[in-house]
């Protein structure tokens, strides 16, 4: 239930908005359990200790009438000594027959026997299993008092309340109310909040081929609880549906599409053929290719079904982006595909380009590079000035590698005119004002760059990451650019954040992507 009133004070109305109650909110974690039990964790990933409690099942009898009585994040109480009862719990959690529990719970102080302790190393048990030295009474009644907290390690409780005051509270109204002043500083927080909004605002349709990784499910649950996107999984239902529970992730408004649907795979290995025809694709090896999930998600992506595409979590860059140069190619008028990451300083947001996928660009490349990077700039709301980068600022420096850029600056200029882009140039000229006035005092772009343009990939990947490590920038990417629509790639290493902020950008460049095409079916002149 959701409402506001309006309350009067001295001839002031003053408005009241009501967020409702969330059993989520208020639910302990397995790790409050830990604490007010003085438990130990002895099986199962320290890291499932965040999920929430939602019930209490105390296993006092056999275990064929416990089992009726497993609810969806339940901890199950179990007298350490029954390790029988432990084990049939553990079945059920693996069977994905019975509701999904959040722990157990073995009291009394027993240990467990050797045999057991092997068999559950064995199965690679992720549940956790704490052991407390109470008594069933004294455990019960302290898991039952225990209440839960809105801490900044439980994020799914994060998320949620955030949640719950976007829906429930009218927050421009809120702003006005507070007179907050505007600023031009960006914070990384800041930006990763416009990032959000703007995803939401754009309404996109993702899809994310990596359904059973636990970092992709996770960050489901929160772009989900967010209302970021609707999204889609790639992988077998069950499974996926799985894991998630195990993991503690609520997927429960997502749809999930296994590669091996009959209709879809025919439908998608038709399409495929035609578009690679020309390389010798038949129909009967197009069925085996569009069941891989990058290629499955990639045709999603090319035939409507989704507006965009967000893999890398398992696979490699090449795995991700090959489907997309086959299928869904580059823009007319771009040569090359080329990536930026959004670097979030302490005060602003910068973004560097090519840091992920060209190793070596021509001047020709470089260009396309450096207007593929103002258009991406101006998507995420800030104002393209380029400073195509060298060792040499002007015309100071000499050299194939000087040329280079200065060719590439001068194509720039042709291209877009209406541009501000600067070059050849070097960093410190480009972001630092005081620099910039001795080595170009009548440049608008020196010392106020936003775009910076790197010569080759060797340059571009080191400084981004020494100034993400040196600066304590938030670099938010590699975001791909110059294809017909999003798709983007994730590094192997990424945290769950990193997945919500690229599925941000996916879904935002989703949403104009979808409004060119419209404009363009309408005859309207691209924006």
């Amino acid at each position: 239930m959701r409402f506001s009133v309006g309350l009067t004070m001295q001839d002031h109305t003053v408005p009241v908005w009501v967020i409702p109650e969330d059993p989520l909110l208020v639910a302990p974690t397995m790790q409050n359990l830990v604490a007010a039990t003085g438990g130990t964790l002895v099986q199962g990933d320290p890291a499932l200790l965040q999920r929430p409690v939602f019930g209490v099942v105390v296993a006092g009898m056999s275990m064929v009438n416990v089992l009726p009585r497993l609810t969806e994040g339940a901890v199950v109480i179990v007298p350490g000594d029954r390790v029988e009862v432990l084990v049939a719990a553990l079945l059920a959690q693996a069977s994905g027959t019975f509701p999904s529990l959040a722990g157990i719970l073995l009291n009394g102080g027993f240990e467990l026997p050797e045999p057991i302790t092997r068999l559950l190393a064995g199965i690679e048990v992720t549940l956790p299993i704490v052991s407390t030295s109470l008594g069933t009474y004294d455990t019960t009644v302290r898991v039952t008092r225990s209440r839960g907290r809105l801490a900044a390690e439980s994020s799914a409780k994060y998320d949620q309340a955030l949640a719950l005051f976007e829906k429930s509270v009218d927050r421009k109204a809120l702003v006005d109310l507070l007179a907050v002043p505007h600023t031009g500083v960006v914070t990384p927080l800041m930006f990763e909040h416009q990032l959000l909004e703007q995803a939401r605002a754009a309404g996109s349709h993702i899809v994310l081929p990596e359904g059973e990784e636990d970092r992709i499910l996770l960050a489901a649950d929160r772009l989900l609880r967010r209302n970021v996107a609707r999204l889609t999984l790639l992988g077998n239902e069950a499974e996926v549906r799985s894991r998630a529970s195990a993991v503690g992730a609520d997927i429960s408004r997502a749809d999930i599409l296994d590669p091996l649907d009959p209709e879809l795979r025919e439908r998608f290995a038709a399409e495929y053929a035609r578009l690679r025809a020309h390389k010798g694709m038949t129909l009967d090896l197009a069925r085996d290719v569009v069941t891989d999930v990058s290629y499955f998600g990639t045709m999603m992506v090319h035939l409507g079904l989704a507006d965009g595409m967000v893999s890398g979590a398992v696979h490699t860059t090449a795995h991700t982006i090959r489907p997309a140069f086959e299928i869904i190619r580059t823009k007319p008028g771009v040569s090359v595909v080329s990536s930026v990451f959004l670097m979030a300083l302490a005060d602003r947001v910068l973004v560097y380009g090519d840091c992920a996928v060209i190793p070596d660009p021509t001047s020709d490349q470089l260009a396309d590079i450096a207007v593929s990077s103002s258009v991406t700039a101006a998507q995420f709301g800030i104002e393209p000035r380029v400073a195509m980068l060298s060792y040499s600022t002007g015309a100071s420096g000499e050299g194939a590698d000087v040329d280079k850029v200065r060719a590439a600056t001068a194509l720039v200029r042709t291209r877009r005119p209406d541009l501000p882009v600067e070059g050849p140039i070097q960093y410190d000229a480009a972001a630092d004002i005081a620099v910039a006035r001795t080595k170009l005092p009548d440049s608008v772009v020196a010392g106020h760059a936003t775009v910076f343009v790197f010569p080759d990939l060797n340059t571009g990947n080191n400084t981004y990451k020494a100034v993400q490590r040196s600066a304590g920038a938030v670099a938010i990417g590699p975001v791909l650019q110059g294809l017909n629509k999003p798709v983007n790639d994730l590094s192997r290493g990424a945290l769950v954040q990193d997945i919500v902020n690229t599925v941000a950008i996916t879904a935002i460049q989703g949403g104009q992507a979808r409004a060119a095409e419209g404009a363009a079916a309408a005859g309207e002149p691209a924006r």
